[in-house]
């Protein structure tokens, strides 16, 4: 319930924050351009810098790369706004605009969109559970696997392996075919071996111009640092304690958008490398939503604004977080998980 003039009025519903947001879906060309090239410049002229610092320090050289981390998350803010057709009002100029940052980030564009359209169609649904989400079970399925599959299962829910080998493993390895897709067509073979070719012509031209040095200590940690920071992102984005999993029956794609997606409030600066993806209830509820209009919509509507908001340092205890609890509703540790069967 929400009070106005005196007066108590029902809590909008999802399908009603629906009309409400389509008045900011709408995308200024200019402003798009204005972030394009304030983000793409200043990543090539570190990438540049990097790669000059080599021939002085090589620590020094590693440390501009990692710094670089930011503008790259950046641009793949950018190249998922143009999935999502909000970046410009032209379909194709967001495509071709996508493809071209998909070299950048190792992610083939068309097979990315594709996945991501289907986690936005499923977030949250336990019976629709696989593409474009993280693994995730309820504390029956984990009762029921024998010790190898609680065992696997754990491990991918590990920190270390889902922050640490988990985001090589997506950006340097599986983005290379088209997971997920690989009976859907040659559109999404092609996209992803366009996206092969692209990435190995520019690692070929690095290498003879600048050796393999410029690859281990400017590519390398600029990509790792980027790959690790999206996936706890996109981690937090969803692993939260009060999100939300359905059965098919009562799953519903607005109410899920709303209560399954986290407000990641954030400083900032990382609010601006992020492209505003924290405020990602709002981004489900109306993906075509430019990025930066996102902090318009929180400006304006503090419900919004106040809904399953979590801050930086709250965020950090997601990490802990491992089980769908079907009875509490709520994500749950593997210890919670054990002292609720004792």
């Amino acid at each position: 319930m929400t009070e106005t003039d005196g007066m108590t009025h029902p809590a909008p519903s999802p399908s009603d924050w629906t009309r409400v947001l389509a008045r900011y879906r709408t995308p200024d060309t200019a402003r798009s351009l204005f972030e394009l090239i304030v983000t793409l410049t200043p990543f090539l002229a570190l990438w540049a810098c990097a790669w000059w610092m080599l021939s002085v320090s090589t620590t020094l050289a590693v440390f501009l790369a990692l710094g670089n981390a930011a503008f790259l998350i950046r641009l793949f803010m950018i190249q998922h706004d143009c999935g999502h057709g909000s970046l410009f009002r032209n379909r194709q100029l967001c495509d071709w605009t996508g493809r071209a940052i998909g070299v950048l980030t190792l992610t083939p564009y068309d097979v990315w969109r594709k996945t991501h359209a289907i986690h936005h169609a499923t977030n949250g649904n336990l019976d629709r559970r696989g593409v474009g989400d993280l693994p995730t079970l309820t504390v029956k399925e984990y009762r029921e696997k024998g010790w190898i599959g609680k065992a696997l299962y754990r491990l991918v829910r590990n920190p270390v392996f889902l922050f640490g080998v988990v985001p090589f493993y997506t950006f340097f390895l599986q983005n290379r075919l088209p997971v997920g897709l690989m009976r859907s067509g040659w559109r999404y073979w092609l996209s992803a071996l366009a996206t092969n070719a692209a990435i190995g012509a520019a690692l070929a031209a690095i290498i003879w111009l600048g050796g393999w040095n410029v690859v281990l200590f400017v590519f390398f940690p600029t990509m790792l640092l980027a790959a690790i920071a999206g996936m706890w992102f996109f981690f937090v984005q969803h692993q939260f304690e009060e999100t939300s999993w359905q059965r098919e029956g009562d799953w519903d794609v607005q109410n899920a958008a709303l209560e399954g997606s986290s407000h990641y409030a954030l400083p900032g600066i990382l609010r601006w490398i992020t492209g505003n993806i924290g405020v990602h209830h709002v981004h489900h509820l109306a993906s075509r939503i430019p990025f930066y209009r996102l902090d318009e919509v929180i400006r304006d509507h503090d419900l919004l604004a106040q809904s399953k908001r979590i801050t930086l340092w709250e965020s950090f205890r997601c990490a802990r977080l491992h089980l769908w609890d079907e009875d509490r509703r709520k994500l749950v540790s593997f210890a919670e998980a054990r002292s609720a069967a004792v």
